[in-house]
């Protein structure tokens, strides 16, 4: 599902050159995340320690906080090589096969988006993952046979935005899960700085903050601000990010003091003006501003709701007394909500 906005959280085609040089390479590089980053610091340890493969490790959070860029970090303290895919990629059961089998010892293969993996997938990993050895059934009919082969010990990091979708089985065979939450705006500001440095940029401090204080806890488009922002500041000031340069790019780019754009003021503003605050269904709220119901669900709200906007409730969406404040308006009701 893609998402062509500035403050989109999900990776659209210019991220790619950049994200790779500004990825952090090792743990103590790797900014947030902090009770993540301290857990993964044991168990890779001891696993290196012990000269065993690390546990299976499943990552998931909203789109944008860094799950590919741990599953590199990982692969990098383990003093390894990593091979990536994702799961809609993997069709056929030979193409697993084909991937288990090359891997050496202790290596590790990422899988993206693994709730998407095909069932018929699903259950060839099981053994995989278990007991280092993949089932495979050779011919058909009565002549049918299933052999075993054998697998050099290997770590499978799985990473999903969606990990409710992960089937009960396949989530039981991951020795160590981590939730990556939205940043602290200390965080992202220490992220932006970082890759500022990387790019070459000036950037003043206070501007630092704001373009953090706009990124809505995501890494990923702080990044890209910083990327919009810079452009802006080469051709309508001298190449520095003074905090006049990022404040009028960022108005240009429509990007208020919230982080919201264009379509989070007017999805919250079609609740409060068209369904009185709510509770509105998803499919209503689709239909009311021309958005698909899963764009909604796993691009728009997250945030939302993060940061106290709009409540996801039994009967629907609501917006909060704090949305009805961010457009000057009284909320109905002791807290803001309609029952």
């Amino acid at each position: 599902m893609s998402d062509p906005r500035i403050v989109a959280a999900s990776r659209i085609d210019e991220d790619a050159q950049y994200e790779v040089g500004l990825r952090p390479k090792t743990l103590d590089d790797y900014i947030g995340q902090d009770r993540v980053r301290e857990n993964l610091q044991v168990s890779i340890a001891a696993a290196r320690n012990r000269g065993e493969a690390l546990d299976h490790v499943l990552l998931y959070g909203p789109p944008g906080l860094g799950k590919t860029t741990l599953a590199t970090v990982i692969a990098n303290e383990l003093g390894t090589s990593i091979r990536s895919t994702a799961g809609p990629v993997i069709e056929r059961a030979g193409d697993l096969a084909a991937m288990l089998t090359a891997l050496g010892e202790r290596e590790v293969i990422f899988i993206d988006e693994i709730h998407r993996l095909p069932p018929v997938i699903e259950e060839i990993l099981y053994p995989a993952m278990e007991d280092f050895e993949l089932d495979i059934m050779i011919g058909s009919g009565p002549a049918a046979r299933s052999v075993k082969v054998p697998l050099k010990p290997f770590t499978l990091i799985g990473a999903t935005t969606r990990a409710g979708l992960l089937t009960a089985p396949l989530r039981a065979r991951f020795g160590i899960v981590h939730r990556l939450d939205f940043y602290t705006d200390a965080d992202i500001e220490e992220i932006v700085r970082r890759s500022a440095r990387i790019l070459g940029v000036a950037l003043d401090a206070d501007a630092a903050r704001e373009l953090a204080r706009r990124s809505r806890g995501t890494p990923r488009i702080a990044n890209r601000l910083l990327r919009r922002v810079r452009d802006y500041a080469e051709v309508r000031a001298d190449g520095r990010i003074t905090m006049d340069v990022a404040g009028a790019a960022l108005v240009l780019l429509e990007v208020d003091a919230h982080g919201f754009d264009d379509i989070d003021r007017r999805l919250l503003r079609t609740i409060i003006d068209k369904f009185n605050g709510g509770p509105v269904g998803i499919n209503s709220l689709s239909a009311a501003i021309n958005e698909e119901a899963d764009a909604i669900e796993d691009i728009y709200e997250p945030y939302l709701i993060q940061i106290g906007f709009l409540d996801r409730t039994p009967r629907g969406r609501v917006a909060t007394a704090r949305a009805y404040e961010f457009f000057g308006l009284e909320a109905p009701g002791r807290d803001g909500r309609l029952w």
